[in-house]
């Protein structure tokens, strides 16, 4: 009888020793994902700290300067506030001829391009950019303006209008340039007029272009298909 009623609490034991086994494995593997979740935490607050430890360092020269600045201007202001001045006009008088200069060489460098506004101004900046390229030659102009005086200069009621002959020099220099123009003129790009009665395959200007590409590289293969579509037996 004693043998039967361990045979019968064997199981039970079993179960109770499997089911305590896998209830250890479980706690073990949520301290595993806790302990794993507490570095992952770590791991990424040591990221940030150290993006921000290099942005810091890597602005911080910058940022100094810069926040220098402000404050010799905001006290500047409380100076010239109390003595009853404007800042503006003190801080334009502080400025040397030389800064003025270089900062009025820069603007025009920046923001000499104002676009097109109508085409008297278009030919008055294009006849600035060509004289800007003429290089003249002083020793020659010293020259003509010993031999011919006021008369270099001829007005309206000059006799001596006209009468000035230029060098060989000169008309080579001429020729040459007027050829430049010629030739960077031909090499403009300009845009293809429209033709009404071609058959149009694109939507727009750069389906176009895609299918001009396409059409090169796969002309070959799609020659045929192209055909049937249009004579509509495609299958």
């Amino acid at each position: 009888g004693s043998s039967g009623s361990e045979d019968e609490a064997r199981p039970g034991t079993a179960a109770f020793f499997a089911a305590q086994k896998r209830e250890e494995r479980l706690r073990k593997f949520r301290e595993l994902h806790l302990f794993f979740n507490f570095f992952r935490k770590l791991n990424h607050q040591e990221v940030v700290e150290e993006d921000k430890r290099l942005k810091f360092f890597f602005n911080w020269e910058a940022k100094k300067a810069r926040l220098e600045w402000e404050l010799k201007v905001e006290e500047k202001k409380k100076e010239c506030a109390a003595r009853g001045e404007d800042y503006e006009r003190v801080k334009l008088l502080e400025i040397s001829a030389e800064d003025a200069e270089r900062w009025e060489r820069k603007k025009k460098r920046f923001f000499s391009d104002l676009g097109f506004s109508d085409y008297a101004a278009a030919q008055l900046r294009q006849y600035q950019r060509l004289t800007r390229q003429i290089k003249p030659d002083l020793e020659q102009y010293e020259k003509l303006k010993e031999q011919y005086g006021e008369a270099l200069y001829p007005t309206s009621d000059s006799l001596l209008h006209g009468t000035h002959v230029p060098s060989k020099e000169g008309v080579d220099r001429m020729v040459v340039f007027f050829e430049k123009q010629i030739e960077k003129r031909e090499k403009y790009s300009r845009r293809r007029p429209y033709n009404d009665d071609a058959v149009f395959f694109y939507i727009n200007e750069r389906n176009a272009k895609f299918n001009k590409k396409a059409e090169r590289f796969f002309f070959l293969y799609t020659a045929e298909i192209k055909q049937n579509l249009e004579r509509g037996t495609a299958v």
